[in-house]
C-alpha cells in the first residue's frame, strides 16, 4: 500500500505542462510546497492515508509543446509516514516496501500528452525492485513570479496502482488491492 504510493509518487507527479518555452524546474520541497501522498481502503470501511516525506526531482515545462516535457523524481521509501509508528515500521518491511533492499522509488517520464485541460504523463515507476509504466493524470495549478525574484509553476496529479504489480503480495482484502496516489508539486525555474 505504502509501496504503491511511493511508486506513484515517485515521480509521476512531477508532471509537466508549460510555460512560454521549455524551462527546467526544481521541485521546491522546502516549506511544504510539494507532497507525495497516498490512500488505500482499510477493510472496505475507511481510508488509510499516508505520505512520503523525503523526495526530490525536477521537471521541464513547455506550454506551447507539452510533448517536450519531462519529469524525474526520486523518493526515499524509508520516509513513509502514516502517523502510526508500528504501521510505518511494517510498511518498511519486506512484506511491503522492502526499504532495506530497495531504499528508493523513482519515476521517469516517457511521454506527456495534452488532453483538454489535463496532461497525461506516462513514465516508468520503479518500486520494490519492479519497473512498470504508469500514467498520471495531471493538471497545471498556476505559474508566475514569486515574491523572492523567482518564477514558479505548480501541478497536481493522481493515479492508481495495483499492489501486486509491484510485488506487494500481502493480502489486505478485496477492497485494498489498489493504492491511489496524489501528488502536488511546485517547481522553481532554474
Amino acid at each position: 500500500m505504502k509501496k504503491s504510493l511511493t511508486g506513484l509518487t515517485a515521480a509521476v507527479l512531477l508532471v509537466s505542462s508549460g510555460a512560454a518555452s521549455a524551462a527546467e524546474y526544481k521541485i521546491d520541497k522546502q516549506g511544504q510546497h510539494a507532497f507525495v501522498q497516498f490512500r488505500i481502503q482499510h477493510l472496505g470501511y475507511s481510508w488509510l492515508y499516508g505520505t512520503f516525506k523525503d523526495f526530490d526531482g525536477s521537471f521541464t515545462f513547455d506550454e506551447a509543446d507539452p510533448t517536450k516535457d519531462k519529469v524525474n523524481v526520486t523518493l526515499n521509501t524509508n520516509s513513509v509516514d502514516t502517523n502510526h509508528a508500528e504501521r510505518d515500521k511494517h510498511l518498511r518491511s519486506a512484506e511491503f516496501l522492502n526499504v532495506a533492499k530497495f531504499p528508493q522509488a523513482t519515476f521517469v517520464s516517457t511521454s506527456v500528452k495534452k488532453d483538454g485541460d489535463e496532461l497525461d504523463i506516462t513514465g516508468n515507476l520503479t518500486l520494490n525492485g519492479v519497473t512498470k509504466p504508469v500514467t498520471l493524470e495531471a493538471k497545471k495549478l498556476g505559474e508566475g513570479k514569486d515574491p523572492w525574484g523567482g518564477y514558479r509553476a505548480g501541478f497536481e496529479a493522481e493515479t492508481k496502482i495495483a499492489l501486486k504489480d509491484f510485488n506487494i503480495t500481502t493480502d489486505l482484502g478485496p477492497a485494498s488491492q489498489n493504492v491511489e496516489l496524489m501528488i502536488s508539486v511546485e517547481g522553481v525555474r532554474q
